[in-house]
């Protein structure tokens, strides 16, 4: 894949690619983003990352942290809400803005079902809805999170690098009282048993409150996604619906094998968001977008693009790369 395309990553607060802003992947300065829905930073880190904006690091010092060695990547962020958020509602995943169900690869109903059984039991979806999505509630599927003070609503901006963790890996847990909230609902401390926790009951879910005003931590990674073309398994709530993104890799799960590439139609891009359910309201969305190098004609093309940095997504009119293109 390295010697063909080109990898781009955008943030911004709604779905419209014109609202994004490119994001300079492993570089320790986050993408701000502000909406009437809440203010927030961004940092995405990729292992081995070969892409825009050119001259970006190919590593960062998190993949050094605990437990991150052996992470392909990373979507870690700090938020302040502006409005209450139920618990409930409040989800995190991968969606489409068209119908997928005539290319979706013989044995995804299976490869769901493992996911569903193994590694991720809150995921929901319908990958054969005209806009298919699959989430998973933010409080189960989030691997790491750290709850922290209410902020200066005057400036909610300046205290999302606040806390322990700014530029670091973002650790489990709480911090200026955050800590203390989280025990007074009685949500373990370790992540996992954190993730179990939120898993037990809508109740549980229903009582926790993302409250307007309070800056929490999150990061979401795995060592399952390869944005540089090698094949790995694929595992997490997000993961499922990433086997459509134009990237040479194989659905590995257990007992269970599955190369898709030649089922990709004419997308290649995979979409994060974090999102309210209940309005449908975004907090933030994430794009990952593969572009081929021909495409990518130096500093014009770029300047050309930053005003619209996923406009190329499809890679071009009749772009239809072929799957011996990413061997």
């Amino acid at each position: 894949m390295a010697d063909k395309y080109l990898l781009r990553v955008t943030a911004g607060p709604s779905y419209d690619p014109s609202s994004h802003h490119e994001v300079a992947v492993n570089s320790g300065n986050p993408t701000k983003i502000q909406s009437p829905l809440c203010d927030a930073n961004i940092s995405v880190r990729i292992q081995n990352y070969r892409g825009l904006p050119r001259g970006s690091p190919s590593t960062s010092s998190y993949f050094s942290h605990p437990p991150h060695t052996h992470d392909q990547y990373s979507i870690s962020f700090s938020f302040v809400p502006h409005r209450a958020i139920s618990g409930k509602a409040l989800v995190f995943g991968n969606d489409f803005d068209h119908p997928i169900r005539d290319r979706i690869p013989p044995g995804f109903s299976a490869a769901f079902r493992i996911v569903k059984w193994a590694i991720d039991p809150g995921l929901d979806g319908d990958v054969y809805a005209d806009k298919p999505y699959l989430y998973g509630n933010a409080l189960s599927s989030i691997n790491l999170l750290s709850v922290g003070p209410k902020v200066d609503e005057k400036d909610p901006v300046a205290d999302l690098t606040s806390g322990p963790d700014h530029d670091e890996a973002i650790t489990e847990g709480g911090f200026e009282g955050g800590l203390e909230l989280r025990e007074s609902q009685g949500i373990p401390e370790n992540a996992a048993a954190r993730q179990k926790w939120f898993l037990g009951g809508h109740d549980r879910l229903e009582k926790w409150e993302w409250e307007a005003g309070r800056l929490y931590k999150a990061d979401f990674f795995n060592p399952y996604l390869d944005f540089n073309g090698k094949s790995t398994p694929l595992s997490s709530t997000a993961q499922t619906l990433s086997v459509y993104v134009r990237v040479e890799f194989a659905l590995k799960l257990p007992g269970f094998s599955l190369k898709v590439l030649g089922y990709l139609g004419g997308e290649d891009y995979l979409r994060y968001v974090l999102k309210d359910k209940d309005t449908g309201e975004v907090l933030f969305v994430v794009v990952f977008t593969l572009l081929p190098k021909e495409q990518v004609k130096g500093e014009a093309v770029e300047a050309a693009d930053s005003h619209h940095p996923v406009a190329a997504k499809s890679g071009g009119q009749g772009f239809e790369p072929k799957a011996d293109d990413l061997d």
